[in-house]
């Protein structure tokens, strides 16, 4: 096949099985080496001196026809390939945008365009120095005057006017939806600039950013599933951490008054579009506050992250949602009441679990009406709180590490704050009473051989750290990804992470 037969097949791909023009591009680079003595492979270097769209807003005011003097050099992906005999048309794209080059016989020589004709492909990666002008049809191009192949590409590009559709592709192959679909790099240099404006607020605050450990001896933290690995050297088996709060706390014993951490945590647990098995959180934890102090904070830092998006009313996926402070705050037995028409608070057990069964919801023997309350938040009030609210009095029944409510110790002193329908952050008031930590995780513990695997595992170590004295402490957790999801509006979470867990193929 002629090298004209093959470049017009490298220029519509989809006319071509992929393998096939894998072949053909393969056998083009062998030649390449060979018949040139050029290894597209070997630069390492090319001086650019500015991006594309720098490139594009400098000269943006070139009038039709007229050209500038400036010599500038620039490098990217050759996206499309016009060749018109004597002359050829390129759009280059860069990780800030695209612009348009020229490429003339008479402006290169023949050798110099010769060798683009024949081995420039859709794909490629060429760095190229030119001039600015704009051209009769009023795009504004480069007329290059040198070019370097810097590096081949062997498979062809998406299907070049309608980028990357197909979700399976796009999350397998994230490097080629990055390439096709410029929004989705969008979205991710928005992720970037979300967390950067976490720390911003959490370090405007005095807040120290710390590490703790991803592998530990104990998943705790939350009630969630872990991972398991073995440590050989030491011979014991592992857990991939569920959360960073227990580390966190020990560091607010040890004397650090303001801590936080953003990193990711692992849950071996379902998948669908909020939840991936590697997920990014934020934790912070403030000696001496408490959680309403930790309200103020999750406001201060979610509006900053909408003022640095550009505002405070945003739109996820057609819903129109305010994130003009102050929030919504609501106890949960209200919101309960409010859609239910029952009050947990001041029924019995009995009443609960027979109110529970008419309306469908689990309610196992020796249940308690504390037990029901948290399961008709989440059947009927959950998915209705659309603009972001405050919900506290969760049960100390499923709050194993929250400070009880003085006026009622059957509920603590935390808040879920929701938006959109979900669950955004998780704050308490710390419980620091070690005495009741202990029971706590007594009681979990019974609840894990009762059959309970997302029960608290019991953690001597921290209860130990309590024991030397832990100050009122405020600790949040806040979920980055499903920040990010709502913030950009994302329909998966998979759209906010760069390479989200798949099943193998």
């Amino acid at each position: 096949m002629g090298d004209e037969v093959l470049n017009k097949a490298y220029e519509a791909p989809g006319e071509m099985p992929e393998e096939e023009i894998f072949r053909q591009r393969k056998d083009k680079l062998e030649r390449l080496r060979s018949e040139e003595g050029y290894d597209p492979y070997a630069n390492d270097h090319w001086d650019c001196d500015c991006s594309l769209s720098d490139l594009r807003a400098k000269y943006d005011n070139l009038a039709v026809e007229e050209s500038s003097d400036d010599f500038r050099s620039v490098a990217g992906r050759v996206m499309t390939l016009r060749r018109h005999g004597k002359a050829a048309f390129a759009d280059l794209m860069d990780e800030s945008g695209t612009f348009q080059l020229y490429f003339q016989r008479d402006e290169l020589g023949e050798d110099n365009y010769t060798f683009f004709k024949k081995w420039v492909d859709t794909g490629d990666i060429v760095g190229v120095k030119g001039t600015p002008f704009r051209t009769q049809r009023g795009e504004l191009s480069l007329k290059v005057k040198e070019f370097l192949l810097l590096s081949k590409s062997l498979r062809p590009m998406p299907e070049k006017w309608h980028g990357l559709k197909d979700t399976e592709v796009r999350y397998r192959k994230r490097y080629i939806d990055l390439i096709a679909n410029p929004e989705v790099r969008e979205t991710f240099r928005k992720r970037a600039q979300i967390i950067s404006t976490f720390r911003s607020v959490l370090e405007k605050n005095g807040t120290l950013d710390v590490q703790t450990p991803i592998l530990s001896n104990i998943a705790g933290g939350a009630n969630a599933r872990p991972f398991m690995t073995h440590h050989n050297t030491l011979d014991i088996d592992m857990y991939l951490r569920i959360a960073t709060e227990l580390h966190l706390k020990r560091l607010i014993v040890g004397m650090f008054g303001r801590v936080y951490e953003i990193g990711p945590n692992f849950r071996n647990e379902g998948m669908d579009p909020r939840h991936n098995p590697e997920f990014t959180c934020m934790e912070v934890y403030w000696a001496y506050g408490s959680y309403r102090d930790m309200m103020s904070l999750a406001e201060e830092i979610l509006v900053a992250c909408a003022d640095a998006l550009g505002s405070r009313k945003i739109s996820y996926q057609g819903t129109e949602i305010d994130l003009e402070p102050p929030f919504k705050r609501a106890a949960m037995a209200d919101l309960v009441r409010e859609h239910t028409g029952i009050d947990f608070i001041n029924i019995s057990d009995d009443e609960a679990r027979n109110a529970a069964k008419e309306r469908g919801v689990d309610a196992p023997e020796g249940s308690t009406r504390y037990d029901m309350l948290p399961r008709f938040f989440e059947e009927f009030v959950e998915e209705k709180l659309i603009q972001p609210t405050f919900v506290f009095g969760h049960p100390t029944v499923i709050s194993p590490l929250a400070k009880r409510n003085t006026q009622n110790p059957d509920v603590t002193e935390r808040f879920e704050l929701f938006i959109n329908g979900w669950e955004i952050a998780n704050a308490f008031s710390e419980l620091n009473d070690p005495i009741d930590q202990r029971a706590r995780f007594v009681d979990q513990a019974r609840r894990k051989d009762e059959g309970d695997e997302e029960s608290h595992p019991f953690d001597e170590d921290f209860v130990n750290a309590l024991e030397y004295g832990m100050p009122p402490t405020g600790g949040m957790g806040i979920g980055v990804d499903r920040a990010i999801m709502l913030l950009t509006d994302s329909r998966s979470i998979r759209d906010v992470i760069l390479f989200p867990t798949m099943k193998p193929l």
